[in-house]
């Protein structure tokens, strides 16, 4: 989110300030190890996350992770810590500190469909986007193992959905929803992931959607840039669409990051709406 999804970071930034979510972001905090690390050594695919939570847990705080991938692998973490005696000795050992393991980790669109909750986002409204048909992508990591995520329903989640259905968005269903998109595969396999992609953006097109929305930074990038010849989806992340509900300007800004371009879909569909009374 400092690099390749500066605009996750920023339109995540920006809702949380407008709905009166204080965000410290983690000190010192390391790569979580997704998604190499699990391959190759599996004690440091579980010290890595380990770590940030020591920090977390030294914080007082709870935790919110936008990135599906680290959401996944601190969840990992810390259902193995609590379920594998052994395992967590071992972590401890490396860590160098005894986990109380009270720190409750959110993925952010959890926290905001359940905890900060749907009427209190409707009130932060200024514009609504009810002219945007749009497709929700939840990906392969956020709903499983839905024994460790304990995040929505592994088959139908409807988090995403029922976010973009408060600002008006026309949340279509579609049956990619929690797919994997490659993204990991996306260098070593790229043919294969494009072929993949490409039938995902075609089953969205004959959805009539008119953009993708999700939630992970990795599937975002890998969706925008492996699209097949000809298609030219918009893929947003669902911050920026509710900072465009919300009329933050600087998440207006950020959309020219996007390598797929959003003017014609932002400008139909909520240019129009700008001046509505709600």
């Amino acid at each position: 989110m400092h690099g390749t999804a500066k605009e996750y970071d920023v339109s995540t930034r920006a809702v949380c300030k407008e709905l009166g979510i204080e965000l410290k972001e983690v000190p010192d905090w390391n790569c979580c190890g997704a998604t190499s690390a699990h391959s190759l050594d599996e004690d440091l695919a579980l010290t890595l996350p380990a770590r940030n939570l020591k920090i977390i847990e030294q914080e007082g705080l709870d935790v919110i992770i936008p990135c599906a991938a680290c959401f996944s692998r601190t969840k990992i973490c810390a259902h193995t810590m609590k379920n594998d005696k052994d395992m967590r000795r071992m972590i401890e050992e490396k860590v160098g500190v005894e986990f109380k393991l009270n720190t409750n980790i959110y993925h952010l669109m959890e926290l905001l469909a359940e905890k900060v909750g749907l009427c209190e986002i409707k009130k932060h409204i200024k514009r609504k986007l009810d002219g945007l048909n749009a497709v929700c992508y939840y990906g392969c990591l956020l709903v499983r193992p839905h024994g460790i995520t304990d995040l929505d329903d592994k088959e139908n989640p409807r988090f995403l959905d029922m976010l973009m259905a408060s600002i008006g968005v026309n949340a279509i269903d579609w049956p990619y929803k929690t797919e994997c998109c490659g993204a990991s595969l996306s260098l070593s396999k790229g043919d294969a992931v494009t072929n993949l992609v490409s039938k995902m953006i075609s089953c969205a097109e004959e959805a009539d959607a008119e953009a993708i929305v999700t939630a992970c930074p990795l599937c975002q990038a890998n969706l925008e840039m492996r699209q097949g010849k000809g298609q030219k989806m918009p893929i947003f992340y669902f911050t920026e669409l509710l900072g465009l509900a919300f009329g933050l300007k600087e998440v207006e800004e950020v959309l020219k990051e996007h390598l797929v371009d959003t003017h014609s879909v932002v400008a139909d569909n909520v240019g129009a709406a700008s001046g509505r009374e709600l």
